[in-house]
């Protein structure tokens, strides 16, 4: 009996880490959507790190564009975007979580790509890497192949044999 109490305290612990981990993300995700759309620049400072990287590929040069996140926060028109916003899917491990967010305006879409870390117990996006794309462009995913302990998954592609002895210079 006191073996299964011990079970059911650890399920239990275990679920409420995941629910308030799901939570944060969410939380996060959440005060960007309504700061982006609803010009709240209070909304869009909580989700973000203070020091995160905005890119996005210039199109017309063909180079890798960062937007600080004050001039960010400074270009949001008056009001906010004309847009929807909403979260289309995320994942997460131990600190670190990714997030798809799109957003629709009248005749374009951006589609972000979030990266998150859980930074003194909050979530916050530390890189915002982003598209414009047409309204018919819908996010597309797949799945990396798994890695098993001398198990092999047909199709999927060889991981090297790690190397024999690593420098300990080697910045890892």
């Amino acid at each position: 009996m006191k073996n299964l109490l011990i079970a059911l305290l650890c399920l239990f612990g275990t679920t409420a880490f995941a629910q308030s981990e799901d939570e944060g993300i969410k939380s996060t995700i959440n005060s960007y959507t309504e700061g982006f759309t609803k010009g709240d620049s209070a909304s869009i400072n909580r989700a973000f790190a203070s020091n995160a990287l905005l890119r996005n590929l210039n199109t017309a040069t063909g180079k890798i564009a960062d937007t600080p996140l004050r001039k960010f926060v400074a270009g949001m028109p008056a009001g906010g975007a004309k847009a929807t916003g909403h979260l289309v899917n995320y994942s997460y491990a131990g600190t670190s979580a990714v997030a798809t967010v799109e957003f629709k305006f009248e005749d374009f879409k951006y589609i972000d790509l979030l990266s998150l870390m859980k930074i003194n117990d909050d979530w916050k996006i530390v890189c915002r890497v982003f598209s414009r794309v047409a309204l018919d462009v819908n996010v597309a995913s797949g799945q990396g192949a798994k890695v098993g302990a001398g198990k092999s998954t047909p199709g999927a592609a060889k991981v090297p044999a790690p190397a024999k002895k690593a420098k300990k210079d080697d910045g890892w």
